[in-house]
């Protein structure tokens, strides 16, 4: 009887371990590898080198550790902050993509703060007075068409006129690191939605890119730019967004989520065009379409065969006005006929490929549609034209001469 018994837990024993190990190979989702964000970092190291300085702070609402913004966290420490300066989207809370900010007072702390997307675009020398050291942090999604990167450098050149050290707090690129792809915006086609010659999509943290920018000599400065990037821990290139195991938080009121924010990298096309975007519906950048659209069976089908790694799916939908995300949308109470999208491996998805191949079958099935010049700012080339992606030479190049600016593996 004892040797039945034992047989039996030895039998046990050996169906568990494989039940455990089975288990263990079917998991294609590993838990998220923490990273920790540089505004943290600097919380953690760095506040000693704030004490006595006048500290000016560019943020906007994703400037957060654990769900505290940064400006309230940094007083709560006895940290002096004198002046804060908002970019589009604002400082604290998110308005309209393209919307004027005037300047204002930070109803929480009584601190003036300075738009840097109404009147001037980079802050006055009066508004740094009393200013010893800025601190830029927010979260950015490493496309030259997102205008964060345009502050970024507007803030590290009036700062370096004025004598004024910039250190950035770095964040990580929601598409990851190594995603780059796109044309090198051409000097003719530079604007505030496009002022470096880098790709559409650069694949480098604000830490790398502001290194970039003052180790190429992108900006005419009267002094020597000084900055400093507080840099993460943790994070790697290979890594997206969901790798990093933090909480989204919106970079701008039309990206609620990663998903929005990494289909946007191609969708973004729609902007220059009389195809709806999706701004005034729940998904915008995953739904695109317009009240003369006729996609085809064939045309789907095609597509998700080009594109396995997105579920594409026919939809209708009618843009509302949605205060503080899109007030007066496109086709506002209309109708519209299109497609819905949901990234299923974000791994084997490549936004701006998809993009384009969207546009051209989009712009084919729906009359009258057509393209802007606007687009030639998004792309920063006229090889737009032929609806095709054809940048391998300038992300070649492009990875080549970024080499020595990036930080991380």
């Amino acid at each position: 009887m004892k040797l039945i018994r034992l047989l039996f837990l030895g039998i046990l024993f050996i169906s568990c371990g494989r039940s455990k190990n089975h288990t263990k190979k079917q998991s294609s989702h590993p838990d998220p590898v923490p990273v920790i964000v540089g505004s943290r970092v600097l919380l953690q190291n760095h506040l000693d080198e704030l004490r006595g300085k006048h500290v000016g702070l560019v943020m906007n609402a994703t400037a957060r550790v654990d769900g505290t913004p940064m400006v309230d966290t940094l007083i709560a420490r006895g940290i002096n902050v004198t002046a804060l300066f908002g970019p589009e989207h604002g400082f604290r809370s998110g308005s309209g993509a393209g919307k004027k900010i005037k300047n204002g007072i930070d109803q929480k702390t009584g601190l003036p703060v300075y738009s840097l997307y109404g009147k001037h675009r980079k802050p006055t020398p009066e508004e740094l007075k009393n200013v010893d050291i800025l601190l830029f942090d927010m979260q950015d999604v490493a496309a030259h068409f997102y205008t964060f990167n345009t502050t970024l450098g507007l803030v590290i050149k009036a700062a370096a006129n004025a004598g004024i050290p910039v250190w950035v707090l770095d964040r990580p690129i929601p598409a990851g690191g190594n995603y780059v792809a796109g044309w090198t915006l051409q000097k003719k086609y530079r604007s505030f939605v496009g002022a470096y010659p880098i790709p559409m999509a650069y694949g480098m943290t604000m830490g790398e890119l502001a290194k970039m920018i003052v180790g190429e000599h992108w900006l005419k400065t009267k002094k020597k730019p000084k900055i400093r990037v507080i840099k993460m821990k943790g994070w790697k290139r290979s890594m997206k967004w969901p790798d990093t195991g933090l909480k989204w938080q919106p970079p701008s009121p039309n990206l609620p989520h990663f998903q929005n924010a990494y289909v946007y990298l191609g969708t973004v096309l729609f902007e220059a065009t009389n195809i709806s975007e999706g701004r005034g519906t729940p998904e915008p950048f995953l739904t695109i379409g317009a009240p003369k659209t006729n996609l085809s069976e064939k045309d789907v089908k095609n597509l998700r065969q080009q594109f396995p790694a997105i579920s594409i799916d026919t939809t209708t939908f009618t843009p509302h006005s949605i205060p503080g995300k899109s007030l007066h949308p496109e086709y506002e109470g209309k109708v519209c006929h299109g497609v819905k999208l949901h990234v299923n491996n974000i791994n084997k998805f490549d936004p701006l490929t998809f993009g384009v191949a969207l546009l051209r079958v989009m712009l084919r099935a729906t009359p009258g549609a057509h393209t802007t010049n606007y687009i030639y700012k998004l792309t920063g080339s006229a090889a737009i034209d032929s609806l095709q992606p054809s940048w391998q030479q300038d992300v070649k190049k492009f990875r080549s001469e970024r080499k020595k600016y990036l930080i991380y593996n």
